[in-house]
């Protein structure tokens, strides 16, 4: 099989992503990354093993353009609990067919995970590709402790503690790019003496103009009162003619 350059060969494996999750998560989206890495042939086959060890209940794979998925159930060593009772059967290959990647390109086949199971560290995807010329390359080997990594590692999903905090790469790079916005501190009693500010000033407001309309009317009473004296006195005052006898 023809390798598409020293750099990309490193990289140019089947993925999965995110690669970590909690351990028990519920409606899980996973995306299997398949690269072509072929001079000349397309990708025409993908298959995804999931394991039955620690099975996964509630599979259920997206629609991809241009592929067909076909799903094989499988009987259980041992019987598993899942919201709807006892589960002795779960999806063990999913097998997508009919498509063509091109050299140079990758195609991502997208399924939910109903349950993830909460007693096991890791789950293995085994995956085999198949290309359009008969080479068949199967993503199966794992790593081993004090070994070089393997040429063909097969798909790996790590299960973390629930609650410990951890993010997966595609939420990571989520939170990574959504901007933090801190709120303005708050003094304490800032509002209500704010609001006490207000209602004093309002009620002095109301004070003024209350005493500034009662010092009108006093200042009125008393022009009418003096207008009326000053009318008394004049006509009392006035000298009395004598007629002529």
């Amino acid at each position: 099989m023809s390798i598409l350059g020293s750099a990309g060969a490193a990289s140019a494996h089947v993925t999965i992503g995110p690669d970590a999750t909690a351990k028990g998560g519920r409606d899980v989206e996973l995306t299997f990354r398949v690269p072509d890495e072929e001079a000349t042939a397309t990708t025409t086959k993908v298959e995804v093993v999931f394991p039955t060890d620690h099975p996964v209940t509630g599979v259920l794979p997206e629609s991809t353009p241009g592929w067909t998925v076909a799903v094989t159930n499988s009987t259980l060593p041992k019987p598993v609990t899942a919201d709807d009772g006892t589960v002795s059967q779960a999806v063990s290959k999913l097998t997508w067919t009919g498509g063509a990647t091109a050299p140079g390109q990758y195609q991502g086949f997208r399924v939910m995970l109903g349950k993830l199971p909460d007693d096991t560290n890791q789950l293995v995807f085994k995956a085999v590709q198949t290309y359009s010329n008969g080479d068949v390359v199967r993503w199966i080997d794992l790593a081993q402790p004090s070994q070089p990594a393997p040429e063909h590692p097969a798909p790996v999903l790590v299960l973390t503690a629930p609650g410990s905090g951890s993010q997966t790469s595609d939420t990571a790079d989520t939170a990574a790019s959504t901007p933090s916005v801190t709120a303005a501190p708050v003094t304490p009693n800032s509002a209500s003496s704010d609001t006490t500010a207000r209602t004093l000033g309002t009620a002095g407001i109301v004070v003024g103009v209350a005493g500034l309309a009662v010092g009108a009317f006093g200042v009125s009473r008393a022009r009418r009162k003096s207008s009326d004296s000053t009318s008394g006195a004049t006509s009392t005052s006035a000298p009395t003619s004598t007629p002529p006898g």
